[in-house]
């Protein structure tokens, strides 16, 4: 069985999965998203484990609601995982399954910590709210400052950010004025497993791993330095 193949027959297994039980329109809205998604597999744009996790967050805004798109195109450059409508709002999500580039494994948690900072910076300016997809058994390490109200982000936070960022992004670099503005307003854990969503505060999520220990607001050494 060629990879392609496979990538279908997994996509058809969950559909399985997902559909037991469930109404005809919603079976039909979530084999369209898979199509589409086999359809990029096959110009080698998406990977099934990304894949799989967006169908398993699909069904659980369809059933809240929303109209969904996969890999929705925002700009020339920036496509979205999940750009969803309901009524005249909009919400985008965007999910993380936890991959290190092989460049940055002596630095895993500073540059996972400026990809997420980085995706929050440019998601969250095209929607009414944003989200990241995660599975349980990876904890996100984003700055903490982006979990805040943009009223409550001090500019000495906006500063570190922006430096963060800029020591892996700059093409082009996120703006001190986009930073100001940026805002994650749910993290939504994918139980790929059990095919289940939970909704979490982004700022009580992140909260509780500090204070754990697990992760802590990585910078890179020159921002530690200021």
């Amino acid at each position: 069985m060629s990879g392609k193949q496979k990538f279908e027959q997994d996509l058809n297994v969950l559909l399985a999965r997902l559909t037991k039980d469930s109404a005809q329109d919603i079976e039909n809205k979530l084999n369209m998203l898979k199509d589409r998604l086999v359809k990029l597999q096959r110009e080698n744009v998406v990977k099934i484990n990304h894949s799989i996790m967006e169908l398993v967050c699909a069904k659980y805004l369809i059933l809240k609601g929303h109209e969904v798109q996969v890999e929705y195109p925002l700009t020339d450059i920036l496509t979205c995982d999940l750009y969803a409508i309901k009524g005249y709002g909009n919400l985008i999500v965007e999910v993380e399954t936890g991959f290190i580039p092989p460049e940055n494994a002596l630095a895993p948690l500073t540059y996972t910590s400026a990809r997420l900072a980085s995706k929050i910076i440019r998601y969250s300016s095209f929607a009414g709210k944003f989200a990241l997809g995660v599975p349980p058994h990876y904890i996100l390490p984003f700055p903490h400052a982006l979990a805040k109200p943009p009223r409550n982000r001090q500019n000495w936070e906006i500063m570190q950010i922006k430096k963060l960022c800029d020591a892996y992004y700059q093409k082009p670099p996120v703006t001190f004025e986009e930073i100001r503005n940026a805002r994650i307003q749910e993290v939504y854990i994918i139980d790929v497993d059990h095919a289940k969503v939970q909704e979490i505060d982004p700022e009580a999520y992140l909260k509780r791993a500090m204070r754990r220990g697990i992760v802590y607001d990585y910078l890179p050494n020159e921002v530690r330095e200021q």
